[in-house]
């Protein structure tokens, strides 16, 4: 491989990138990793201020950014999400479904307005997503989605049962989606984060959280930026023959 196309194998110019959740934690800076290499971004979150404030913050730093107020558990907005997109950049090439609802009930007091929340959010609303998305994706001929799910799909997660399943039920998804959309130009991956350093992990009370960082081999949380590294990897053409495929970014807490 000659130099240049080694330079060229992160450079997303051209390209056109939704980031649901993109305002804070991950999904912002995922917005910030991908804006650097050269992508378009379209950031969605429910708060209309916070879409403001990361749009000008992007493009303050010489990125072209739009915001989208948008809920992830009403598929009326998440297809307004998609016509917006298109409509002011024209197409899409990137999804990355990174919004989360982190509602949690124990086991035996589940309801259903509780468990249709939060599947609605975490499953429904990602799976749908691309289902709007996809004409443009498959257009594309560098579509990458990349769905933000959770070590907690893989552990026994006892106290944030929904959470998990979603997670996991996003993970079996990424992989059906691999495997149906590999014809379509489209590659599919998943991106499982550990305890992160964000607003999720801090609604904790300090003795979980300090058991959280505690539990991984590194003993530490990351910090937000360190998942731009391999989220940047899915995305771009240095992933070029990953599909079907789970990153597991958790400083050694699962063996998978």
């Amino acid at each position: 491989m000659d130099a240049e196309r080694l330079r060229g194998l992160h450079d997303l110019a051209g390209r056109v990138a939704i980031v649901t959740g993109g305002t804070r934690g991950i999904g912002l800076a995922i917005a910030e990793g991908l804006s650097a290499a050269g992508a378009k971004i379209v950031v969605a979150s429910r708060k209309e201020d916070a879409c403001s404030q990361v749009e000008a913050h992007l493009r303050s730093d010489g990125g072209e950014a739009i915001g989208v107020p948008t809920h992830m558990g009403d598929i009326d907005s998440i297809n307004a999400l998609v016509e917006r997109t298109v409509m002011e950049f024209g197409r899409i090439d990137i999804v990355v479904n990174n919004a989360a609802n982190a509602l949690t009930l124990p086991l035996g007091r589940l309801t259903l307005e509780a468990w249709d929340k939060s599947l609605g959010t975490n499953l429904r609303g990602p799976v749908f997503l691309v289902e709007k998305a996809l004409p443009y994706l498959e257009a594309s001929g560098n579509g990458a989605i990349l769905n933000v799910i959770s070590v907690g799909a893989f552990l026994f997660s006892a106290n944030t049962a929904m959470y998990a399943a979603a997670k996991a039920g996003l993970m079996a998804m990424t992989r059906s989606m691999a495997a149906v959309f590999a014809a379509k130009g489209i590659r599919v991956n998943a991106l499982a984060p550990g305890t992160v350093d964000t607003d999720m992990v801090r609604n904790n009370d300090p003795d979980t959280i300090e058991a959280m960082k505690n539990a991984c081999f590194m003993r530490r949380a990351a910090h937000p930026d360190e998942m731009v590294g391999p989220a940047l990897l899915l995305c771009s053409d240095a992933g070029s023959y990953i599909t079907g495929q789970v990153i597991i970014v958790d400083g050694g807490l699962t063996p998978h």
